[in-house]
């Protein structure tokens, strides 16, 4: 991680953890259904998502506190989908970020009606967004933003991946598109999210929001490529879970299709796409904050 990027995830890291807890617990009033959210949302994590909602507002003004909750609403979408993720019918995990996953810590029911709670409780924050003074989000303004995100997490985006991934698994997929399909949906979609709701809070132009996607996708196609090459080189005390599931599951990831040396330069050509979305269709935009994110692959994935 870079210097820009380390500055900014530390500014904004404690307030966006702070405006979570608070948030969900005042607008959770179960008492364990509410510890189970909380559990899993606040169990660390990089904040990627969210803080690429953040970057991409302070690349063009000032961010507003209120910014805090539409960044926040993608933050239990991703938290929700690590719950089910986890779960024994989907990959079976005891672990995440180094603690028991949400049902060996509580029971498979309670887990998936957390990552339920979450998942709908993302939209009443985008929903409340529209009666904000601070950030004059007008009636479409807000319906552009709950449509984006449903679509980037539903059926059209993160959960048709998850479908597509169960279906391939133990099928060896030999199509490099098949593969770079299933995480634009399964990982890309909810990766380019953050920056679709920026452009929308912002009032973009086409133009401008065509590049900030571009970089979401290609952003997100490394993500996942480095993700997956982690799972074949790391270790568990890295990564806070198990390795090495991927293969021992019948997984369709990079390194199975490409091999380690192949997928390590698709992953490079993915970094300069990303790069290229940004500084050749907006030149004049301050785009270092949000290429410092690529600083996240600067670790060599052999290690």
């Amino acid at each position: 991680m870079n210097e820009q990027l380390a500055t900014f995830s530390q500014q904004w890291q404690s307030q966006l953890n702070t405006f979570l807890e608070q948030k969900v617990t005042a607008d959770v009033s179960q008492a364990s259904l509410r510890q189970s959210m909380l559990y899993s949302l606040m169990a660390g994590g990089k904040r990627l998502r969210p803080l690429l909602y953040l970057a991409t507002i302070a690349s063009f003004t000032d961010v507003k506190t209120s910014d805090l909750q539409a960044a926040g609403a993608v933050e239990l979408i991703h938290t929700y989908s690590l719950i089910h993720d986890d779960l024994p019918a989907m990959d079976n995990d005891d672990y995440r970020r180094g603690q028991l996953t949400n049902h060996k810590q509580f029971s498979e029911a309670l887990a998936i009606l957390a990552g339920d709670g979450l998942l709908t409780l993302a939209f009443q924050w985008l929903g409340e967004l529209g009666s904000n003074p601070e950030l004059a989000l007008t009636t479409t303004d807000v319906a552009q933003m709950v449509t984006v995100l449903a679509q980037a997490a539903g059926p059209s985006g993160m959960v048709a991946g998850q479908v597509i991934d169960i279906e391939a698994t133990g099928k060896k997929l030999t199509d490099l598109a098949a593969v770079a399909e299933l995480d634009a949906l399964k990982t890309g979609a909810l990766l380019t999210v953050p920056l679709q709701l920026a452009a929308i809070r912002l009032k973009l132009s086409a133009e401008q929001t065509k590049a900030l996607i571009g970089f979401g996708q290609h952003f997100g196609v490394a993500f996942q490529i480095y993700d997956d090459l982690l799972d074949y080189l790391g270790t568990e005390a890295e990564l806070g879970k198990g390795v090495h599931k991927d293969v021992a599951a019948g997984k369709n990831t990079y390194p199975e299709l490409l091999g380690i040396t192949d997928a390590k330069q698709h992953l490079q050509t993915e970094i300069n796409a990303a790069k290229a979305s940004l500084t050749n269709v907006m030149p004049s935009f301050d785009h270092q904050l949000l290429l410092s994110f690529l600083s996240y692959f600067d670790k060599d994935s052999g290690q």
